[in-house]
């Protein structure tokens, strides 16, 4: 079951409005190794020597080009009609996602830039647009080998290692337009009070003053009833107003909490009028639930869950990054959730929105996860800070997310165990973080050595379930770094101790069968038996120690020269799912 504003394709779930366009398909392209382009004006005109699908980067099979050498500076350019009937409007030019700096000139006119290759962005172009004609777009994309530079795995050398992956490079996610009204609703955080049994509204309205008259009307629906609506007056950019969902005309079956069982969603319409004339429509959606920690446990709606996550790159051997279609994206969650997984963490990439649209829709719990930097310096620092806010921003109202993960196995932090800069940035991407989201759990390092960490999250590849046992036997081994794990590496950081967090193997498992095409973690095996027998031992050695209160399997699905998936990189299984739903449902 879908929200009232499902609109396929659809690039922004969350933000909905009905007057687009949808700018994906075959553009101008070319490659400019010696960053000549600006120079020799190609703004003003590409004379393109090749052919590109967007948003395939031209490294992908899917974009045509197929080409998986480094290029740091690539162009895009085709034309766009804007009808003459939206003029008045304003026209905003959206990009979900372009690594890393993004360049956009219309019609030969510079309209402006945005640096990071995982966060959506969007420019006002009106004032470059001709109405009623064709109008040149053109895009340059500028991207790097710096360590320095957000980049996840992404490898940073010409060819692939280790766990690292073919670079993306350029517009990788929907490129679209959208008409609105110079007086417009920008955005809407939605921070739903479970216990209060009521929602509040964060709007942002630009240029907004008690001159223009302006007023908002937020209809909240359940199941197609309305629940509540409700009319502010808009006198200033910024208001918040808090609603509740249930008092006695309206009865407690008006209220419906989110999870994964049960992923009730509330629609939500917003109307903004001037002088009394509608001006603007946004349609939305939102899931009443909390998530908390006490005694050791996470809780969902005030109840203890049992994490039964998977780890998720979100790689396609034809499309690399860029998921080949929604379908695909849908298909990837009903997978995970056939396999008997509640949750996944998304692993070093930031989704497609859609991504989060149907985890919110069929209840799959998401940990979103920051793509590393592999530096520690000033440059590092600052791009990455900017770019986590603004992820943080953008996906704060999906219900289904319910962590957030900045940062990963040390990576662009390699000496936090006792370095005091390190820890201290840390510190401060965890404070920032709960700055803007409160209500989520922050993991400050996934894996070990943690600093300030509301869970405490191990990455421990142990094949052995009777070794795993052992070594988790005392709790306070563990948490008092009395045992080292994965290669020497402890739960916290020198400074840090344990403050009664939920303990979790966020990454665990890793199982290959033999070959000579790529790597698995330990040993591989050699036999579906001796696959499903290793894994049920490992999984169960974990769900019977008491005090860890989750897992994470890595993973999904095979990536390039990476083969320990439980499905091939073309998504079929390599054993029986139902066997591997039985174990995590503990039935078998």
């Amino acid at each position: 079951m879908t929200t009232q504003s499902y609109i396929k394709d659809y690039p922004r779930p969350q933000f909905v409005r009905d007057q687009w366009m949808n700018l994906n398909g075959e553009w101008g392209f070319r490659f400019d190794d010696e960053n000549r382009g600006e120079a020799e004006g190609w703004p003003n005109g590409l004379q393109a020597d090749r052919r590109i699908r967007v948003p395939f980067t031209y490294e992908t099979e899917a974009s045509g080009i197929g080409e998986e050498a480094f290029h740091p500076q690539v162009w895009y350019e085709r034309t766009i009609d804007v009808p003459a009937g939206v003029s008045g409007k304003r026209v905003i030019l959206h990009f979900q996602a372009v690594d890393y700096v993004a360049k956009v000139w219309i019609n030969g006119s510079y309209a402006g830039r945005h640096q990071g290759g995982y966060t959506a962005f969007n420019l006002d172009i009106t004032p470059y647009v001709r109405f009623g004609a064709a109008n040149r777009v053109t895009v340059k994309a500028e991207d790097s080998f710096d360590c320095a530079q957000p980049r996840g795995k992404q490898r940073w050398q010409k060819d692939s290692f280790e766990c690292f992956y073919v670079q993306t490079t350029g517009i990788w996610q929907t490129v679209w337009l959208e008409y609105v009204s110079d007086t417009h609703l920008e955005s809407v955080k939605m921070t739903p009070d479970f216990d209060q049994r009521s929602v509040s509204f964060e709007y942002h309205v630009p240029g907004a003053n008690a001159a223009e008259e302006l007023q908002l009307e937020t209809t909240i629906s359940l199941r197609g009833e309305v629940v509540k609506r409700i009319s502010v007056n808009i006198d200033r950019a910024w208001i918040q107003m808090s609603v509740g969902l249930v008092h006695e005309a309206n009865g407690p079956w008006k209220f419906a909490a989110w999870s994964p069982g049960r992923p009730n969603l509330y629609d939500v319409e917003f109307v903004l009028y001037r002088q009394g004339v509608e001006v603007d429509r946004v349609q939305s959606y939102f899931g009443m639930r909390k998530i908390s920690i006490q005694n050791g446990k996470v809780l969902l709606n005030n109840i203890p869950i049992y994490q039964r996550l998977i780890l998720d790159q979100g790689y396609w051997p034809e499309s690399h990054l860029t998921a080949p279609s929604e379908e695909a994206l849908i298909a990837d969650i009903d997978h995970i959730m056939n396999l008997g997984y509640n949750g996944v963490r998304k692993h070093m990439k930031i989704e497609d929105s859609r991504f989060l649209y149907w985890c919110d829709v069929k209840g799959l719990l998401v940990w979103s996860e920051m793509a590393a930097t592999f530096e520690f310096n000033d440059r590092a620092v600052e791009a990455f800070t900017k770019e986590w806010v603004e992820i943080v921003r953008q996906q704060y109202n999906h219900p289904s997310i319910i962590t957030w993960v900045p940062f990963n196995e040390s990576w662009g932090i390699p000496n936090v165990l006792k370095n005091v800069n390190q820890q201290q940035l840390t510190e401060a991407i965890y404070h920032l973080t709960k700055s803007i989201d409160p209500h989520r759990p922050v993991v400050t390092n996934d894996g070990w050595e943690h600093t300030v960490s509301d869970i405490l999250t191990l990455h421990d590849y142990e094949e052995a379930g009777e070794r795993f046992l052992k070594r988790y036997a005392d709790k306070s081994d563990i948490v008092d770094n009395r045992i080292a794990f994965n290669n020497g590496k402890y739960a916290l950081a020198e400074g840090y101790s344990y403050r009664g967090q939920p303990i979790l193997i966020s990454e665990f498992g890793g199982i290959a069968f033999q070959s000579d095409k790529g790597w698995g973690y330990g040993n591989q095996v050699s036999s579906e038996e001796d696959f499903i027998d290793r894994f049920k031992r490992i999984t169960q050695a974990i769900q019977q120690t008491d005090y860890i209160v989750g897992y994470c399997y890595t993973q999904i699905t095979d990536v390039q020269q990476e083969i320990n998936g439980l499905l091939t990189e073309d998504r079929k299984p390599k054993v029986d799912p139902e066997i591997i739903r039985k174990i995590n449902l503990r039935q078998s």
